[in-house]
């Protein structure tokens, strides 16, 4: 299941709710240390959600207010080679080449390649950090010969 919160660019007035909205989740979430968060409607009445979920709606709203479209999909989804190439912003042959040697987890069904979003997450935040390390020892190499 995937949900397309932004569905598209958001329009102006779009970005603009979504962007105050985003402070007030925050300040909500500042203000509250707990395991739930209380939100209110119009009515005033008070809803209660898990601090997870108003964080998430946090990070979803920051999104929109940046006009960067949105997906939302449960970690326990299944994801052909194809859906997984878009959100890595991939090819789907590299994808495949990735899964044949093991950098993420995937199972067949029938003759076709499923991978779970939560192991597309894990290997995409590995990935980062991999990344991440490699810039960093690169900075410190050109710092340490004196070119930067």
């Amino acid at each position: 299941m995937t949900a397309d919160v932004a569905g598209g660019p958001t329009t102006e007035q779009q970005s603009r709710a979504a962007k105050d909205a985003a402070y007030r989740v925050h300040n909500i979430l500042r203000t509250h240390s707990g395991e739930t968060v209380p939100l209110h409607d119009p009515q005033d009445d008070e809803l209660t959600v898990p601090r997870a979920a108003a964080e998430l709606l946090r990070q979803i709203l920051s999104a929109m207010a940046a006009g960067v479209p949105v997906s939302v999909i449960p970690a326990h989804a299944e994801l052909t080679t194809q859906q997984a190439a878009d959100l890595l912003n991939v090819s789907r042959p590299h994808v495949i080449k990735l899964l044949e040697q093991g950098e993420i987890e995937y199972r067949l069904v029938g003759t076709h390649r499923r991978v779970l979003a939560s192991s597309l997450r894990a290997f995409k935040e590995s990935s980062e950090r991999r990344q991440t390390a490699a810039a960093d020892e690169l900075t410190r190499l050109t710092e340490e010969m004196g070119l930067y």
